[in-house]
C-alpha cells in the first residue's frame, strides 16, 4: 500500500508558509515578488520529486511526470487573500506533491503518472480563477489586457515584471488526463461540528455577484428637509432590507447571501450621501436557483429605481463561477480511501466555497477532498487545521490517486 511521509508533508507546508509569513497568517497575493519566489521554490520541489516543472505565462506551476500511460492531475493554488491563512490552497498543492513522491517510492505504483499543479490567482487578485481558466480555455485576451487589481496593479504589467508575459501558456488537451482531484481545507464548520475528519465533495456551489450604485444628491444634513432629500444612503438601506427578505423567501436550505461591502460618499456625518454602493453576492449549488435570485434582484432594482430622486445602476461580476457536480467515479475512489483510513469518520458533502475544481470540471472529470478547519475559520490569520488531520488527508489522497490510476491502467476485458 502506498505510504506517505508525514514529516515531509508537514515540513513542506511549513516551509511554504514562510513565503509571506505575517504573524500566524500569510500575505502572498498573486504576482507579488514573494508569490513568484514561492512558485520558483515549488518548481524546485517538483523537480526534486522527479517531475518536470514548468511555470507558464500566467504563473501556473505544473510538474509533469515522465511516466507514460493514463495521467492524473492533482493540485490547487498557492496565492493567498490580502490577509490569508497558511493552508488555503497550498494544502492541495503539497498533497499532490506528496502523492507523486509516495507513488514513485512504491514499486507497485512507481510506473503511474501523477502531474501536480499550482494554479495562479485563484483568490481573484486580478481575475477569478485566472490560472485554471487560462488552462481550460475560458480566459479571454480582453480580460487579460483590461484587468487591474483592487490596489491598482495592472495585470499585464505584473506579468511583465514577473518575467511571465512572454512565456507560453499551458492549455488543456482533450483526453490528456483521467481527471483532476483537488484537496482543500473545508473553510467552514461542518466537519468539525459533526466529528468527521474527511469530506468527499459531491458538488461545488456557483455564485453571482452585483455591484449596485445608488445616485442621489449630496447636500447639507442640517438644512435639507427630509421631504426634499435625495439620500442615496437611506435608499440603499431600504433596498438592502427588502433584498434580504425576498432572498430568504426564495432560498433553498443551502443558499447563502451576503452584502459584503457598503460605502457612502462623501462619508461625513453632516452630509446627505449623494452616492452609495453595495456589493451583493449569493451562492447555491443549483444554477436554476441562482437564476431565480438574479431575476428577483434585477426586478427589485427596477422597483426601487427613482431617476428623479435616487437612481440605481448596477453591474454584474463577469464570469461567475458555475455550480459543478463532482465526478461520481472519482468520488468513489476518494470514499473508498477515506473508508480505509478513517472508517465511519468521513462524509459526503457539498462545498460552499468556490474552487478551481469547478473550472476543471467543465473540461474533465473532477473531484475534491476536504479536511476540517479548526473553528470553521478561513481567509484569516486564525486559519488552522490539526496536524493529524493534515496527515490523514494526505494519506487518503495518495491512496485514492493510486487507485484511480491503477484502475485506469488496467487492461479491459472484452466479452
Amino acid at each position: 500500500m502506498v505510504q506517505i511521509n508525514p514529516e515531509r508533508v508537514l515540513n513542506d507546508l511549513q516551509t511554504l508558509r514562510q513565503f509571506g509569513a505575517t504573524g500566524t497568517g500569510v500575505v502572498r497575493p498573486t504576482y507579488t515578488p514573494i508569490d513568484l519566489e514561492a512558485r520558483e521554490w515549488l518548481a524546485g520541489r517538483l523537480r526534486a520529486a522527479g517531475l518536470e516543472p514548468t511555470i507558464d505565462g500566467v504563473g501556473n506551476v505544473l510538474g509533469r511526470s515522465p511516466n507514460s500511460g493514463p495521467r492524473l492531475l492533482l493540485g490547487s493554488h498557492s496565492d493567498t487573500q490580502p490577509t490569508g491563512g497558511w493552508l488555503d490552497g497550498v494544502l492541495g498543492v503539497i498533497y499532490g506533491l506528496e502523492a507523486a513522491r509516495a507513488l514513485r517510492e512504491d514499486e507497485a505504483t512507481a510506473h503511474l503518472a501523477v502531474d501536480v499543479v499550482s494554479w495562479a490567482d485563484e483568490e481573484s487578485t486580478f481575475l477569478s480563477f485566472l490560472g485554471s481558466r487560462s488552462f481550460c480555455g475560458f480566459l479571454s485576451e480582453e480580460e487579460v489586457q483590461n484587468a487591474v487589481s483592487r490596489d491598482g496593479r495592472v495585470l499585464v504589467e505584473a506579468l511583465r515584471a514577473g518575467g511571465l508575459l512572454e512565456r507560453p501558456r499551458l492549455s488543456f488537451t482533450p483526453g490528456q488526463y483521467r481527471g483532476y482531484v483537488e484537496a482543500h481545507i473545508e473553510q467552514g464548520p461542518y466537519l468539525e461540528m459533526t466529528g468527521k475528519r474527511i469530506g468527499v465533495v459531491t458538488s461545488i456551489v456557483g455564485s453571482r455577484g452585483f455591484q449596485i450604485r445608488f445616485m442621489g444628491q449630496q447636500n447639507h444634513a442640517g438644512t435639507t428637509p427630509m421631504t426634499l432629500r435625495r439620500d442615496a444612503g437611506m435608499r440603499l438601506i431600504q433596498f438592502a432590507h427588502e433584498l434580504n427578505i425576498r432572498t430568504a423567501a426564495l432560498a433553498s436550505d443551502i443558499t447563502v447571501w451576503t452584502i459584503g461591502r457598503v460605502s457612502f460618499e462623501p462619508g461625513a456625518s453632516s452630509i446627505v450621501p449623494g452616492k452609495a454602493t453595495m456589493a451583493w453576492q449569493f451562492r447555491d449549488q443549483d444554477e436554476a436557483k441562482l437564476d431565480e435570485i438574479e431575476a428577483m434582484t434585477k426586478a427589485l432594482i427596477a422597483e426601487f429605481d427613482q431617476p428623479d430622486k435616487v437612481a440605481i445602476h448596477y453591474d454584474m461580476h463577469p464570469n461567475p463561477p458555475l455550480a459543478a457536480k463532482m465526478d461520481p467515479a472519482l468520488q468513489e475512489h476518494l470514499a473508498q480511501a477515506a473508508a480505509q483510513h478513517c472508517p465511519a469518520n468521513w462524509v459526503r458533502m457539498p462545498s460552499g466555497a468556490a474552487h478551481d475544481a469547478q473550472v476543471l470540471a467543465r473540461r474533465m472529470p473532477s473531484a475534491m477532498l476536504f479536511i476540517p478547519s479548526i473553528n470553521g475559520i478561513s481567509h484569516s490569520f486564525d486559519e488552522d487545521s490539526h496536524e493529524a488531520d493534515i496527515v490523514l488527508g494526505s494519506q487518503v489522497m495518495a491512496t485514492a490517486a493510486a487507485s484511480i490510476l491503477l484502475e485506469a491502467a488496467a487492461p479491459t476485458v472484452s466479452g
